[in-house]
């Protein structure tokens, strides 16, 4: 009898990753397996060739030569294997009860340092050198745990193990061991330096090269930097992450940065030239006459060159007209005079803006007494 096609028997598509296939996997091993269906020779069966689909398709190298050839690459017993009954606890229910044999030794955690940096130095990159808090190995009992000249033991509970069985209903749950934490072992006399954890409290120091155009929020990943494994596992990684101090001239956007210019009434009325800083010095800003508050100015690829590549930003100056102060009585008298030249306030010809608002007020004010 001909073998259904695994992608069907799961319900995944042939590009499924294996997130997918897994997933597609515990909903119907859970609907099918024998626990729940007592007796039932089809579910049983259905089980099977489940399991089998699964085995293969979460298997690279299996998978390609089902791919390939088809059922006919596993006809000479290098393929999938019949169904186990007892491994689905280890599969399904052990990612919902916490099951699944655990192992003694342990990848050490990923660390985080965060790393403040001032705008100039984000923007150029910068190599700084940090220290941070770590667990190394024990050197006096190599991170076994035990004291010298003893070992560890397997736990009586478990038997070695790291989890036990119980029954729920028609379900058999693996959790994890109560005795020994899933370590599968005991340890009755500790190590004195280390009190039995097979690692010791130390510092470390790095230099971490920070690229130039990182940006708040950006990660930069240093493997094989974080806590070290116990019982010889694989160290984590460092991952340190990128905090911009404020400017106080400049603000950051993507690439672009902004900055405000503030310029006196006489430039801006008249126009004129005036020096704004960039990241990389002083660059002169033309002012054209009539300028009013508010406008920006975009001087192009004084900004930012990201750390992902693409161009580079822009600087946009923002200018701000200011209000003289501290006026003596000649600089008084002249803005007097220069405001009866104007026509006063409400000037049409050189006050536009204020010229529509009066109107506009004056409109407003007549509605009310119309209404």
């Amino acid at each position: 009898m001909a073998k259904s096609d695994y992608y069907e028997i799961l319900g995944v598509s042939r590009n499924a990753e294996e997130l997918e296939i897994k997933k597609a996997y515990k909903r119907l091993a859970m609907k099918f397996h024998p626990d729940r269906n007592p007796g039932n020779t089809e579910a049983e069966a259905k089980f099977k060739e489940i399991k089998e689909a699964y085995e293969v398709l979460t298997d690279p190298q299996k998978r390609a030569a089902y791919e390939q050839y088809g059922h006919a690459a596993f006809e000479q017993g290098a393929g999938a294997s019949g169904a186990d009954f007892s491994d689905i606890f280890g599969d399904v229910f052990g990612d919902i009860f916490g099951g699944g044999r655990r192992h003694s030794s342990q990848k050490g955690a990923d660390l985080r340092y965060t790393m403040e940096l001032s705008l100039e130095e984000a923007v150029r990159g910068v190599t700084r050198e940090i220290r941070i808090p770590i667990r190394e190995e024990c050197v006096v009992c190599h991170g076994s745990g035990a004291k010298p000249g003893t070992s560890a033991m397997n736990c009586p509970t478990c038997h070695g193990q790291g989890q036990v069985q119980m029954r729920q209903g028609f379900f058999t749950v693996q959790q994890t061991c109560p005795n020994c934490q899933g370590q599968g072992k005991i340890i009755k006399d500790s190590c004195a330096k280390c009190h039995g954890h097979g690692r010791v409290n130390k510092s470390k120091t790095l230099s971490v090269k920070i690229p130039a155009g990182v940006n708040i929020g950006d990660r930069i990943r240093l493997t094989g930097e974080g806590d070290t494994g116990s019982h010889g596992a694989p160290a984590g990684d460092l991952y340190v992450q990128v905090q911009v101090r404020k400017h106080p001239i400049f603000e950051r956007e993507e690439n672009n940065l902004y900055c405000e210019v503030p310029i006196n009434f006489a430039m801006a009325a008249l126009g004129g030239e005036i020096e704004v800083p960039t990241l990389n010095g002083r660059v002169k800003l033309k002012v054209p006459a009539e300028t009013q508050t508010g406008k920006l100015f975009r001087m192009r690829g004084k900004g930012v060159k990201s750390v992902r590549g693409g161009s580079q930003g822009d600087l946009l100056c923002r200018v701000v007209v200011e209000t003289p102060v501290k006026l003596n009585e000649r600089q008084k008298q002249l803005l007097r005079d220069l405001e009866t030249s104007l026509g006063g306030p409400s000037g049409a010809q050189n006050s536009p803006r204020s010229k529509s608002f009066i109107d506009g007020v004056k409109n407003f004010f007549d509605d009310l007494t119309r209404g």
